[in-house]
């Protein structure tokens, strides 16, 4: 079955429901490989397959305008000749085609039997593809070619549609020209079989055109203009009814899913904030705190996502936001997806609550069985005021008196399941903030996270000075060590980062272990200390060797991205980034964000060799441009696209039929403003205009139980 997002382009009527097979062209053999290829089993299913490009078919050329390795091109001319070529594996078969200028071969490496049967010598083609020259002709790899009276019979539109393929597909003859034919049967057969979904205000505030005349001009269009007109209907449609499935889901978690009020701001908040917070809030922290105070004054669940570049103050958020808990009697538990991270925040928190005489303990695969066992006891008879650990605080044996609110830090590494283990340590459901220091495009927050409330902290606490980021090629590296050692003198730290562990055959980068060694010989004892940490350490040993450089008994740190998280150091002032063009923009980001954690003046250098492709120039131009993780991010996005920058494919909101939501950002921000408007008319989908909306809601409502609401 297609992905559940993939299938709200259209609500089939029954005739849509059809199994493929019956449809003229297909047939059982045909019917099963379009199901397995394409996931495609009925005609509703073939008409919500859109093409991915269109084509001017148009326009012809003639062979001697031809240019090498341009886009696609038509040709019409007559076949000369039809022969084999080669031998073994590079066995292929070779057409030769002819105009009133010229010669050319068409080339094809599979399904040769077919087309050798198929063609005939001395007919006129149409012949369309890419053209490539070998030595002084030219020549099209596996053309698209038709008759030329079938190319004239045939009902012509202004572009030709070009719909996905699979490498199966085009084994078994199942062209592009097979799909188009079999589209236009299709369409014969169920005319204007396609329900309006959008109410018709809708429609008419953004000026959209018919359900029907949408999927006609999408797959046959009658000019530029018409199928501009198809694309956005369709993609405002799908955006519209997620975004309006992840409101919905926003609404029923508020007034169906009822958590602990806290309606009390009592002392252990007001004496925490008045006498013991070591800065002044940021406007921004001061926000988010009134934000999170207000969702848990109400009994309504909470279920916030906090978004702070590296740096911006989120840990004293989590720490206030704890404190109401405590004021109204209950527990809260801060879980981080690393040891070193849960050890961060445990010496953090520990050390901002220590005036007040809060319990706080840290709970980590590597606590011995018998402080584990007090840990136990003293959250069950509510002693233990703030327990804070890695995935050790879901265990079955993790019992709490009475957990109030979870804060789940970086939320993107754990998964749902994992989360929803916390939700059942109570007979009401904790409340809940997510945090992550990786920015979130907007465009992605609003689709992935839609139905959470968001907070920003898009403000760095003062004193904070913006890290100085430069790129350096190799050659520059007696210059970057001179620095180095200007640094130390100083007083100051450097971390100095590679990608990879061990030595690559097939990848020319600085390796950890001759990078270290390096560094060791240019700056040797007793004079400088370096420390190295990297992932296939014991544990023992990493958390020995970091603690060394916390402590400032080494200067250097030599290390893998195993201190992307995890290392607060503020006397450390340089970060370095060997091999940079091999790390992703958020991963950078990410790096720099471990220096300019103190009042001093921090760098960042990026170093790469000479040779670097066009996207690794980018990023790097992106990083050296801006510190601003958000501004990052989009770039990442743009890049990488939504699947990749969640680590996941996101099913549902990823597996979009036709809309990008990288590209159509702005239709995204309209789609969430005009379902949010909806709703606020018709909060309950009651009204008899929108019964076509309620009938695709429906369609859309599987039932997912608890994990549903869980972010």
């Amino acid at each position: 079955m297609l992905p559940l997002q993939s299938r709200i382009v259209a609500v089939p009527i029954n005739f849509l429901n059809t199994p493929i097979d019956y449809l003229t062209g297909v047939g059982q053999a045909r019917a099963s490989l379009l199901k397995k290829e394409l996931g495609i089993e009925t005609y509703g299913d073939l008409a919500n397959f859109f093409p991915n490009r269109y084509v001017d078919r148009t326009q012809f050329h003639k062979i001697n305008q031809l240019v090498p390795d341009t886009t696609q091109v038509q040709i019409i001319g007559k076949l000369i000749g039809l022969s084999n070529a080669g031998s073994g594996k590079a066995t292929r078969l070779v057409a030769t085609l002819a105009d009133d200028t010229g010669r050319m071969e068409l080339v094809w490496f599979k399904g040769q039997k077919y087309f050798k049967d198929s063609l005939k010598i001395n007919e006129i083609y149409v012949v369309y593809g890419k053209v490539t020259r070998y030595g002084a002709m030219y020549s099209i790899a596996h053309p698209d070619i038709e008759l030329a009276r079938e190319y004239k019979n045939r009902q012509q539109t202004a572009m030709t549609p070009v719909y996905p393929s699979t490498e199966m597909l085009v084994k078994r003859q199942l062209t592009n020209r097979y799909f188009v034919r079999l589209m236009r049967q299709l369409f014969s057969e169920i005319k204007t079989a396609f329900v309006e979904t959008l109410p018709e205000h809708v429609m008419t505030a953004q000026q959209l055109i018919t359900k029907n005349a949408a999927m006609q001009e999408i797959h046959f269009p009658s000019s530029a203009q018409a199928l501009k007109q198809a694309m956005r209907r369709l993609k405002f449609e799908e955006l519209f009814f997620i975004q309006l499935e992840l409101l919905l889901q926003n609404r029923i978690r508020k007034t169906q899913i009822k958590s602990y009020a806290f309606a009390i701001v009592g002392d252990h908040f007001n004496n925490f904030y008045n006498y013991n917070l070591p800065f002044e809030l940021t406007g921004a922290q001061k926000r988010v705190v009134k934000e999170i105070r207000a969702d848990m004054a109400n009994g309504a669940h909470m279920n916030r996502l906090l978004q702070g570049d590296v740096g911006s103050g989120k840990t004293i958020v989590a720490v206030l936001t704890c404190l109401l808990a405590i004021d109204n009697g209950f527990q809260a538990c801060i879980m981080a997806p690393t040891e070193i991270l849960a050890q961060q925040h445990y010496a953090g928190v520990s050390d901002l609550l220590a005036p007040t005489g809060l319990k706080v303990a840290l709970l980590t695969g590597s606590v011995k069985t018998k402080d584990r066992r007090a840990i136990h006891t003293s959250l069950e008879d509510g002693s233990l005021d703030i327990l804070i650990g890695t995935h050790a605080l879901i265990e079955p044996k993790v019992k709490f008196q009475n957990l109030g609110v979870a804060i789940v830090d970086e939320q993107h590494r754990f998964g749902v399941a994992q989360r929803a283990k916390l939700w059942k340590k109570n007979k009401l459901p904790p409340h809940v903030l997510v945090m992550t220091a990786t920015p979130i495009p907007r465009t992605l927050a609003m689709s992935l996270y839609g139905d959470l409330d968001i907070s920003v902290i898009d403000e760095l606490p003062p004193g904070r000075k913006e890290i100085k980021t430069v790129h350096r090629y190799d050659k520059n590296r007696l210059a970057v060590f001179k620095f180095i050692r200007d640094e130390i003198k100083k007083g100051r730290q450097v971390y100095i980062v590679y990608p990879l562990i061990q030595e690559s055959e097939t990848l020319d980068y600085k390796d950890l272990m001759d990078g270290y060694e390096s560094i060791v010989r240019e700056f040797p004892l007793p004079e400088y200390k370096v420390s190295i940490v990297h992932g296939q350490m014991k544990p023992e040993d990493k958390d020995h060797e970091m603690q060394r450089f916390v402590e400032g008994t080494t200067q250097i740190m030599v290390a893998t991205t195993v201190i992307e998280v995890g290392v607060n150091v503020p006397n450390a002032s340089v970060m370095i980034i060997e091999s940079a063009e091999r790390f992703g923009l958020s991963q950078l980001h990410q790096l720099r964000g471990r220096v300019g954690r103190g009042a001093d003046q921090s760098f960042c250098i990026l170093m790469t060799g000479h040779k670097l492709s066009a996207e690794a120039k980018t990023r790097l131009e992106t990083m050296v441009a801006t510190t601003d993780g958000f501004k990052i991010a989009e770039v990442d996005l743009k890049l990488r696209g939504p699947g990749d920058i969640m680590g996941t494919r996101q099913s549902g909101v990823m597996d979009l039929r036709i809309a990008d939501i990288v590209k159509d950002n702005e239709l995204l921000a309209i789609a969430r403003k005009a379902a949010t408007n909806f709703l606020q008319e018709d909060p309950a989908i009651g009204m008899e205009k929108n019964s076509n909306v309620r009938r695709v809601m429906n369609f859309l409502q599987h039932k997912k139980g608890l994990w549903k609401y869980i972010s």
